[in-house]
């Protein structure tokens, strides 16, 4: 059972259920306390319909932007995988954890108060850029078919590979000494499949007292952000339809854009393929049919346009 604040307090039960809604995006600032499959299964009743998927899976003990796609739009959420994420986060140096964050057993301390921000600063900057982290061995990851978390708590010792992420901003907000340690406020911008405990967790290690991550919070998956987020309070009270984002408005404030002539989208309709019109984008593009609707995303890395996915007329 989830547990947190108001948030997390499910309506009495009776009266009739909500009414089913369309095709879309939910942002939705998620709550401590939750994972995000609890917010998953809370969206498919308020949205009543069990197509509800996630772009990317926030721990319980983070908060803030969890992109949903509901209906039709699940199949854009293997794109906002791989989105950059922005985050807020406490980094509290001088105390390890076996998971990299504050919900783990301590495993060492150190006297880390008289630590400097220009020392932090300098650590900071060895962990920007394009590095190689080592995810935390209680992440999601598979090994042999098996969650790495599922192993350790298992007893197993576990031990993943580096790879490689990119570190786009690590920017010092404030160093706050406390009694044995510091804690240290950032914000971070990173490639998909960065792990912010590891960052936490491997700044210690620069600094040699090591560290762990104490609060967590996503702003910005893509270009969808906390402005445009909603509360699971809010979901209940205004009904999800009116904080869903309608597939073609989504896709388009995602992803570049290719509008299409009427003879065009009834051809990728038809699964036909079309010059690409910008070859060698990396990114994937939305297809927008010239009555707004979102006919496909495509592939335009080469000189043929390939669908990645087809939406036909409801």
């Amino acid at each position: 059972m989830p547990t947190g604040g108001t948030e997390a307090r499910r309506p009495p039960r009776g009266g009739p259920g909500p009414e089913p809604v369309g095709d879309g995006l939910l942002v939705v600032d998620k709550p401590a306390g939750w994972t995000s499959h609890d917010v998953v299964g809370r969206s498919r009743r308020l949205c009543a319909t069990r197509r509800v998927g996630h772009a990317g899976t926030l721990d319980p003990m983070a908060t803030g932007v969890l992109v949903l796609g509901v209906n039709r739009a699940t199949k854009l959420l293997t794109f906002l995988v791989g989105a950059d994420k922005t985050y807020t986060a406490t980094v509290r140096l001088g105390v390890s954890t076996v998971t990299d964050d504050a919900e783990g057993e301590v495993t060492a301390t150190v006297d880390a108060s008289t630590l400097g921000r220009g020392r932090i600063e300098e650590a900071v900057a060895t962990l920007t850029g394009a590095i190689e982290q080592v995810p935390s061995a209680v992440s999601a990851i598979k090994i042999a078919g098996r969650r790495s978390y599922a192993r350790v708590r298992a007893g197993e010792d576990v031990e993943l590979p580096a790879r490689p992420v990119t570190v786009h901003r690590f920017d010092v907000l404030a160093v706050r000494p406390g009694p044995r340690h510091t804690d240290v406020d950032v914000e971070v911008e990173v490639s998909s499949g960065t792990y912010v405990r590891a960052l936490a967790r491997d700044l210690g290690t620069r600094l040699g007292v090591g560290g762990h991550l104490t609060a967590l919070r996503r702003t910005r998956v893509g270009d969808l952000g906390l402005a445009g987020a909603a509360t699971l309070e809010q979901l209940e009270r205004d009904g999800a339809a009116s904080h869903l984002i309608p597939l073609a408005a989504a896709a388009a404030a995602t992803f570049p854009v290719r509008h299409l002539s009427a003879q065009e989208a009834i051809d990728l309709g038809h699964g036909k393929r079309l010059p690409a019109s910008a070859p060698g984008r990396s990114e994937p593009v939305a297809a927008i049919g010239p009555d707004g609707r979102l006919v496909a995303m495509l592939d335009e890395t080469g000189e043929v346009a390939r669908s990645h996915v087809v939406f036909p007329a409801p």
